[in-house]
């Protein structure tokens, strides 16, 4: 095995609890009974308490998960393993409901409130959709609801969807900022080659950087009912790793999949230690379409690590777009930072002065707080 795969061996143990936002990704092999196409009961309900831990341990979590098309299938007794697209389509409109209905009556016997979240590709690609979803997920953990995404397969069609779950778990750990994306499996993570056809596979604990080398050991799908298999979890780990989030692919066959995983042979997707510092810079280089002129005490807010409230602002100038980069200048006239702002121009002309509370009375409508989020903003020294 080459040095390089192995070259960090970080406390696993250290990374699962630092970790505060966290996406889990379930197979359908996990959840589904093959034969009797009905949901594993006990699996999932240990599941669901491993979710309740996270929770009470003060980090948020977001399901992403498989299952609706192979519980549909089930209910109207479709037997063949390759189904047309109208099909699936039929299926999963059908299984989505079961699948939905689990989680809810599960999370709230626990007192715990959960979500459905279906997603197309075309709400990451389709930059005004990209911005409502994030702003809804977001807006859901805050509010501490447990969001249970999955593509939205009764629409999607082939030019639009994904096609695993594994991909879109990523975007969606992606877009929420998250540290940690746990991909359970059937498989305990990557080997040199295939376990299940030779002897001498090797396992891969570490992974601090997707070469060519690993690409190269993906193989696909191992089951007739997944869409993805390992290439498409390398995929993944090249989305994740490259926005900051860590990656596990974990064998989630037995119960209570979640509680030992630090102990537990996986494979661990470290992710770079300078994406903050390149998006900071990347933010930097943008060209600003505007400006936003901000007084001494929320300069004094923005130095402390806060982020930039409507209250603090007191001109705007340029002509920009939700998500595009701003410049923030000083009452003295410096610039004094860049920023992907949480408004378009018109709607931060009518909410410049005010506090964040007032403005769903001046807009019509609710909104986040910030102008621009500490987290997307950066300085110049």
């Amino acid at each position: 095995m080459e040095p390089n795969l192995m070259k960090i061996s970080p406390d696993r143990k250290k990374i699962f609890q630092q970790s505060s936002s966290i996406v889990i990704k379930v197979g359908s092999s996990l959840l589904v009974e093959d034969k009797l196409g009905a949901i594993k009961k006990k699996w999932f309900a240990s599941f669901i308490e491993d979710i309740i831990e996270l929770r009470k341990l003060g980090k948020t979590v977001i399901i992403v998960s498989s299952g609706a098309i192979n519980l549909g299938r089930k209910i109207l007794n479709l037997k063949d393993n390759d189904l047309t697209l109208e099909q699936e389509q039929a299926a999963a409109s059908v299984g989505q409901i079961e699948l939905s209905k689990e989680y809810q009556e599960h999370f709230k016997f626990k007192g715990f409130i959960c979500s459905q979240v279906l997603i197309t590709l075309d709400d990451f690609t389709n930059r005004r959709r990209y911005l409502n979803c994030k702003s809804t997920l977001k807006t859901l953990l805050n509010l501490g609801v447990i969001p249970i995404v999955n593509e939205n397969d009764t629409v999607a069609t082939d030019e639009i969807r994904y096609g695993d779950n594994d991909r879109l778990a990523a975007q969606v750990a992606s877009i929420c900022d998250s540290d940690l994306l746990i991909l359970l499996s059937d498989i305990d993570g990557l080997y040199t080659e295939s376990p299940k056809k030779s002897k001498d596979a090797e396992h891969i604990p570490f992974i601090s950087e997707i070469t060519e080398e690993i690409e190269q050991m993906a193989k696909g799908p191992e089951n007739d009912f997944s869409h993805g298999g390992m290439k498409t979890k390398i995929e993944a780990a090249k989305v994740t790793t490259s926005v900051g989030c860590n990656l596990i692919i974990a064998n989630g066959k037995k119960n209570y999949p979640i509680s030992d995983i630090a102990e537990n042979k996986a494979t661990w997707f470290l992710a770079s230690q300078r994406v903050k510092a390149a998006r900071k810079k990347w933010i930097l280089n943008m060209k600003s379409l505007g400006e936003i002129t901000i007084d001494f005490k929320a300069e004094k807010a923005l130095k402390s690590g806060k982020s930039l409230l409507p209250v603090g602002a007191t001109k705007c100038t340029g002509k920009f777009s939700r998500g595009d980069v701003v410049a923030v200048r000083g009452e003295d006239g410096q610039i004094l930072a860049k920023g992907l702002t949480s408004f378009n121009q018109v709607e931060t002309e009518k909410i410049i002065g005010i506090k964040s509370e007032d403005i769903p009375k001046v807009l019509g409508y609710n909104r986040k707080p910030e102008l621009i989020h500490r987290d997307n903003m950066a300085f110049f020294n």
